[in-house]
C-alpha cells in the first residue's frame, strides 16, 4: 500500500497543478492568435505564431537541461512560468508584425524550459516501476489545462476583448509560479552548483543525449502533426462555420484525458512499444481524415483519434526517456526529447504555413505528410520492437 501511494505526494500535486495553470496559460492564445496576426497586416506569416515559439523552446532545451542538472530543478520551472507571466502581459502593447514575430520567440522560452525540470523533477520522486502511471497523471492536468485553455480563451475573446484573454493568461502564469515557491528541490546535494554565467557555455554532449535516441527519432516524427495543427485548425473550423476556434482543441485534449485515465499503466505493464506503435497508427488515422473532413462529425472525430493518439504517446515517451538516461543526466536526456518535440512541431508549422497559403484546397497536402510520417514512425518501432525480441531471445 505504501508504494502505490507513494507517487501521490504534495509535491507531486503541487507540481500537477502548477502544470495545469501553466499550460492553460500559453494553450488559451493559440487559437486567438491567428487573427490577430492578420488584423496586423501579418496573414502570411501565420506559420511563424507556432515556428518562432517552438524555435526558441528548441533553442533553449540545451541550457535548460544543463542548468535543471546543476542549479536545481523547481528554479527551472519557475522561470518557465516567469516568461509566460511577462509576455502575456506585453502581448496587448503589440501593434506591429515584426514585434508580435519577436515576442512570440521570446515567448517560447517558457515551454523550453518549465516541461524540462517538471519532467525531470517527476523522474527523481517517482519509482521507476510506476513512470508511465505518474506521466499519465501529469499529463491529466497538463492536458486539462491545454483543454480548457483555448475554450477559455475564445470566450473570454467573444465575451469581453483579445487583451482580457492575454492578461488572463499571465494571471494564470503568476500563480502556476506561486505554487512552486515552498517545493522540495530533488537535484541531488553532489550535483549542485551555484548559478554562474559559466553554466551558459554549452557543447555537444550538453545538446544531444545519445542514449534517448529512439525518443528522439519518435517525438520527431510524430510532433510534426501537432505544428500542422496548430497552423490550419483555426481557419478550418471557421471554414466550417464554427465561431469558437478552440473547440477541437478541447476535444482532443479531452479525448487525451480519457487515455490517460483509463489507460495510464499501460506502458508499465504491457512495455513502451507497443504502446506507441497503437498511438501511430491512430495518429496516422486521424491526420487522414482532417486532410478531407468537411463537416464538423468529421473534424471531431479526428480531434478524437488525435487526442487518443497523444494521450499514449507523450506519457509513454517521456517515460522511455527516463528509462534509457543516465539518472546523473535526466535534465539532458528530458531535453533532447524536447527539442525533437519542437524540431517536429516547429517544422510542420512551417511546412503547413507555406503549403497553405490561405488556399482551403490545399489543406490535405500538410496532412497526408504528417499522416506519412506517422507511418514512418510505426515501421521504425515495428523494427525496434523486433530487435528487441531477437535480443531477449538470444
Amino acid at each position: 500500500m505504501t508504494k502505490k501511494n507513494s507517487i501521490y505526494t504534495l509535491q507531486f500535486w503541487l507540481l500537477c497543478l502548477s502544470n495545469f495553470l501553466f499550460s492553460a496559460s500559453f494553450q488559451m492564445m493559440i487559437p486567438e492568435l491567428p487573427d490577430y496576426l492578420a488584423s496586423m497586416g501579418g496573414k502570411e506569416y501565420i506559420g511563424y505564431i507556432i515556428a518562432l515559439f517552438t524555435l526558441t523552446a528548441g533553442i533553449s532545451r540545451p541550457f535548460s537541461g544543463k542548468l535543471t542538472d546543476t542549479i536545481g530543478r523547481v528554479p527551472i520551472m519557475a522561470f518557465g512560468s516567469v516568461v509566460c507571466f511577462i509576455c502575456g502581459g506585453i502581448y496587448p502593447l503589440v501593434s506591429g508584425v515584426a514585434t508580435f514575430l519577436f515576442l512570440r520567440f521570446i515567448h517560447g522560452m517558457s515551454t523550453g524550459t518549465k516541461p524540462t525540470a517538471t519532467s525531470a523533477y517527476v523522474a527523481d520522486i517517482i519509482p521507476e516501476d510506476r513512470r508511465g502511471e505518474a506521466q499519465g497523471m501529469l499529463g491529466i492536468f497538463t492536458a486539462t489545462g491545454m483543454s480548457m485553455g483555448p475554450t477559455i480563451g475564445g470566450y473570454l475573446t467573444e465575451l469581453f476583448s483579445i487583451n482580457t484573454m492575454f492578461y488572463t493568461s499571465s494571471s494564470f502564469a503568476l500563480l502556476s509560479i506561486l505554487i512552486l515557491v515552498n517545493m522540495k528541490e530533488t537535484l541531488p546535494k553532489e550535483q549542485k552548483q551555484p548559478f554562474s554565467l559559466k553554466l551558459f557555455k554549452i557543447g555537444w554532449v550538453d545538446v544531444f543525449e545519445p542514449r534517448v535516441i529512439p525518443t528522439f527519432l519518435v517525438m520527431l516524427l510524430v510532433s510534426f502533426s501537432s505544428g500542422v495543427i496548430l497552423t490550419l485548425i483555426p481557419d478550418q473550423t471557421k471554414m466550417l462555420g464554427m465561431s469558437n476556434k478552440g473547440i477541437f482543441f478541447t476535444v482532443y485534449t479531452i479525448a487525451s484525458l480519457v487515455v490517460r485515465m483509463f489507460f495510464a499503466k499501460s506502458s508499465d505493464k504491457y512495455g513502451r512499444i507497443p504502446v506507441l506503435i497503437i498511438s501511430s497508427v491512430l495518429l496516422a488515422v486521424a491526420m487522414l481524415i482532417l486532410g478531407y473532413a468537411n463537416n464538423f462529425t468529421a473534424l471531431m472525430l479526428a480531434s478524437i483519434l488525435f487526442g487518443f493518439s497523444w494521450g499514449f504517446n507523450t506519457p509513454t515517451l517521456t517515460a522511455w526517456t527516463v528509462d534509457l538516461s543516465d539518472e546523473r543526466y535526466r535534465g539532458r536526456a528530458m531535453a533532447t526529447m524536447y527539442i525533437a518535440l519542437e524540431a517536429g512541431i516547429g517544422i510542420g508549422a512551417v511546412v503547413a504555413g507555406k503549403l497553405y497559403q490561405g488556399k482551403v484546397e490545399n489543406l490535405p497536402y500538410s496532412y497526408i505528410i504528417a499522416a506519412v510520417l506517422s507511418l514512418v514512425s510505426l515501421v521504425y518501432l515495428v523494427i525496434l520492437r523486433k530487435n528487441q525480441k531477437k535480443h531477449l531471445a538470444a
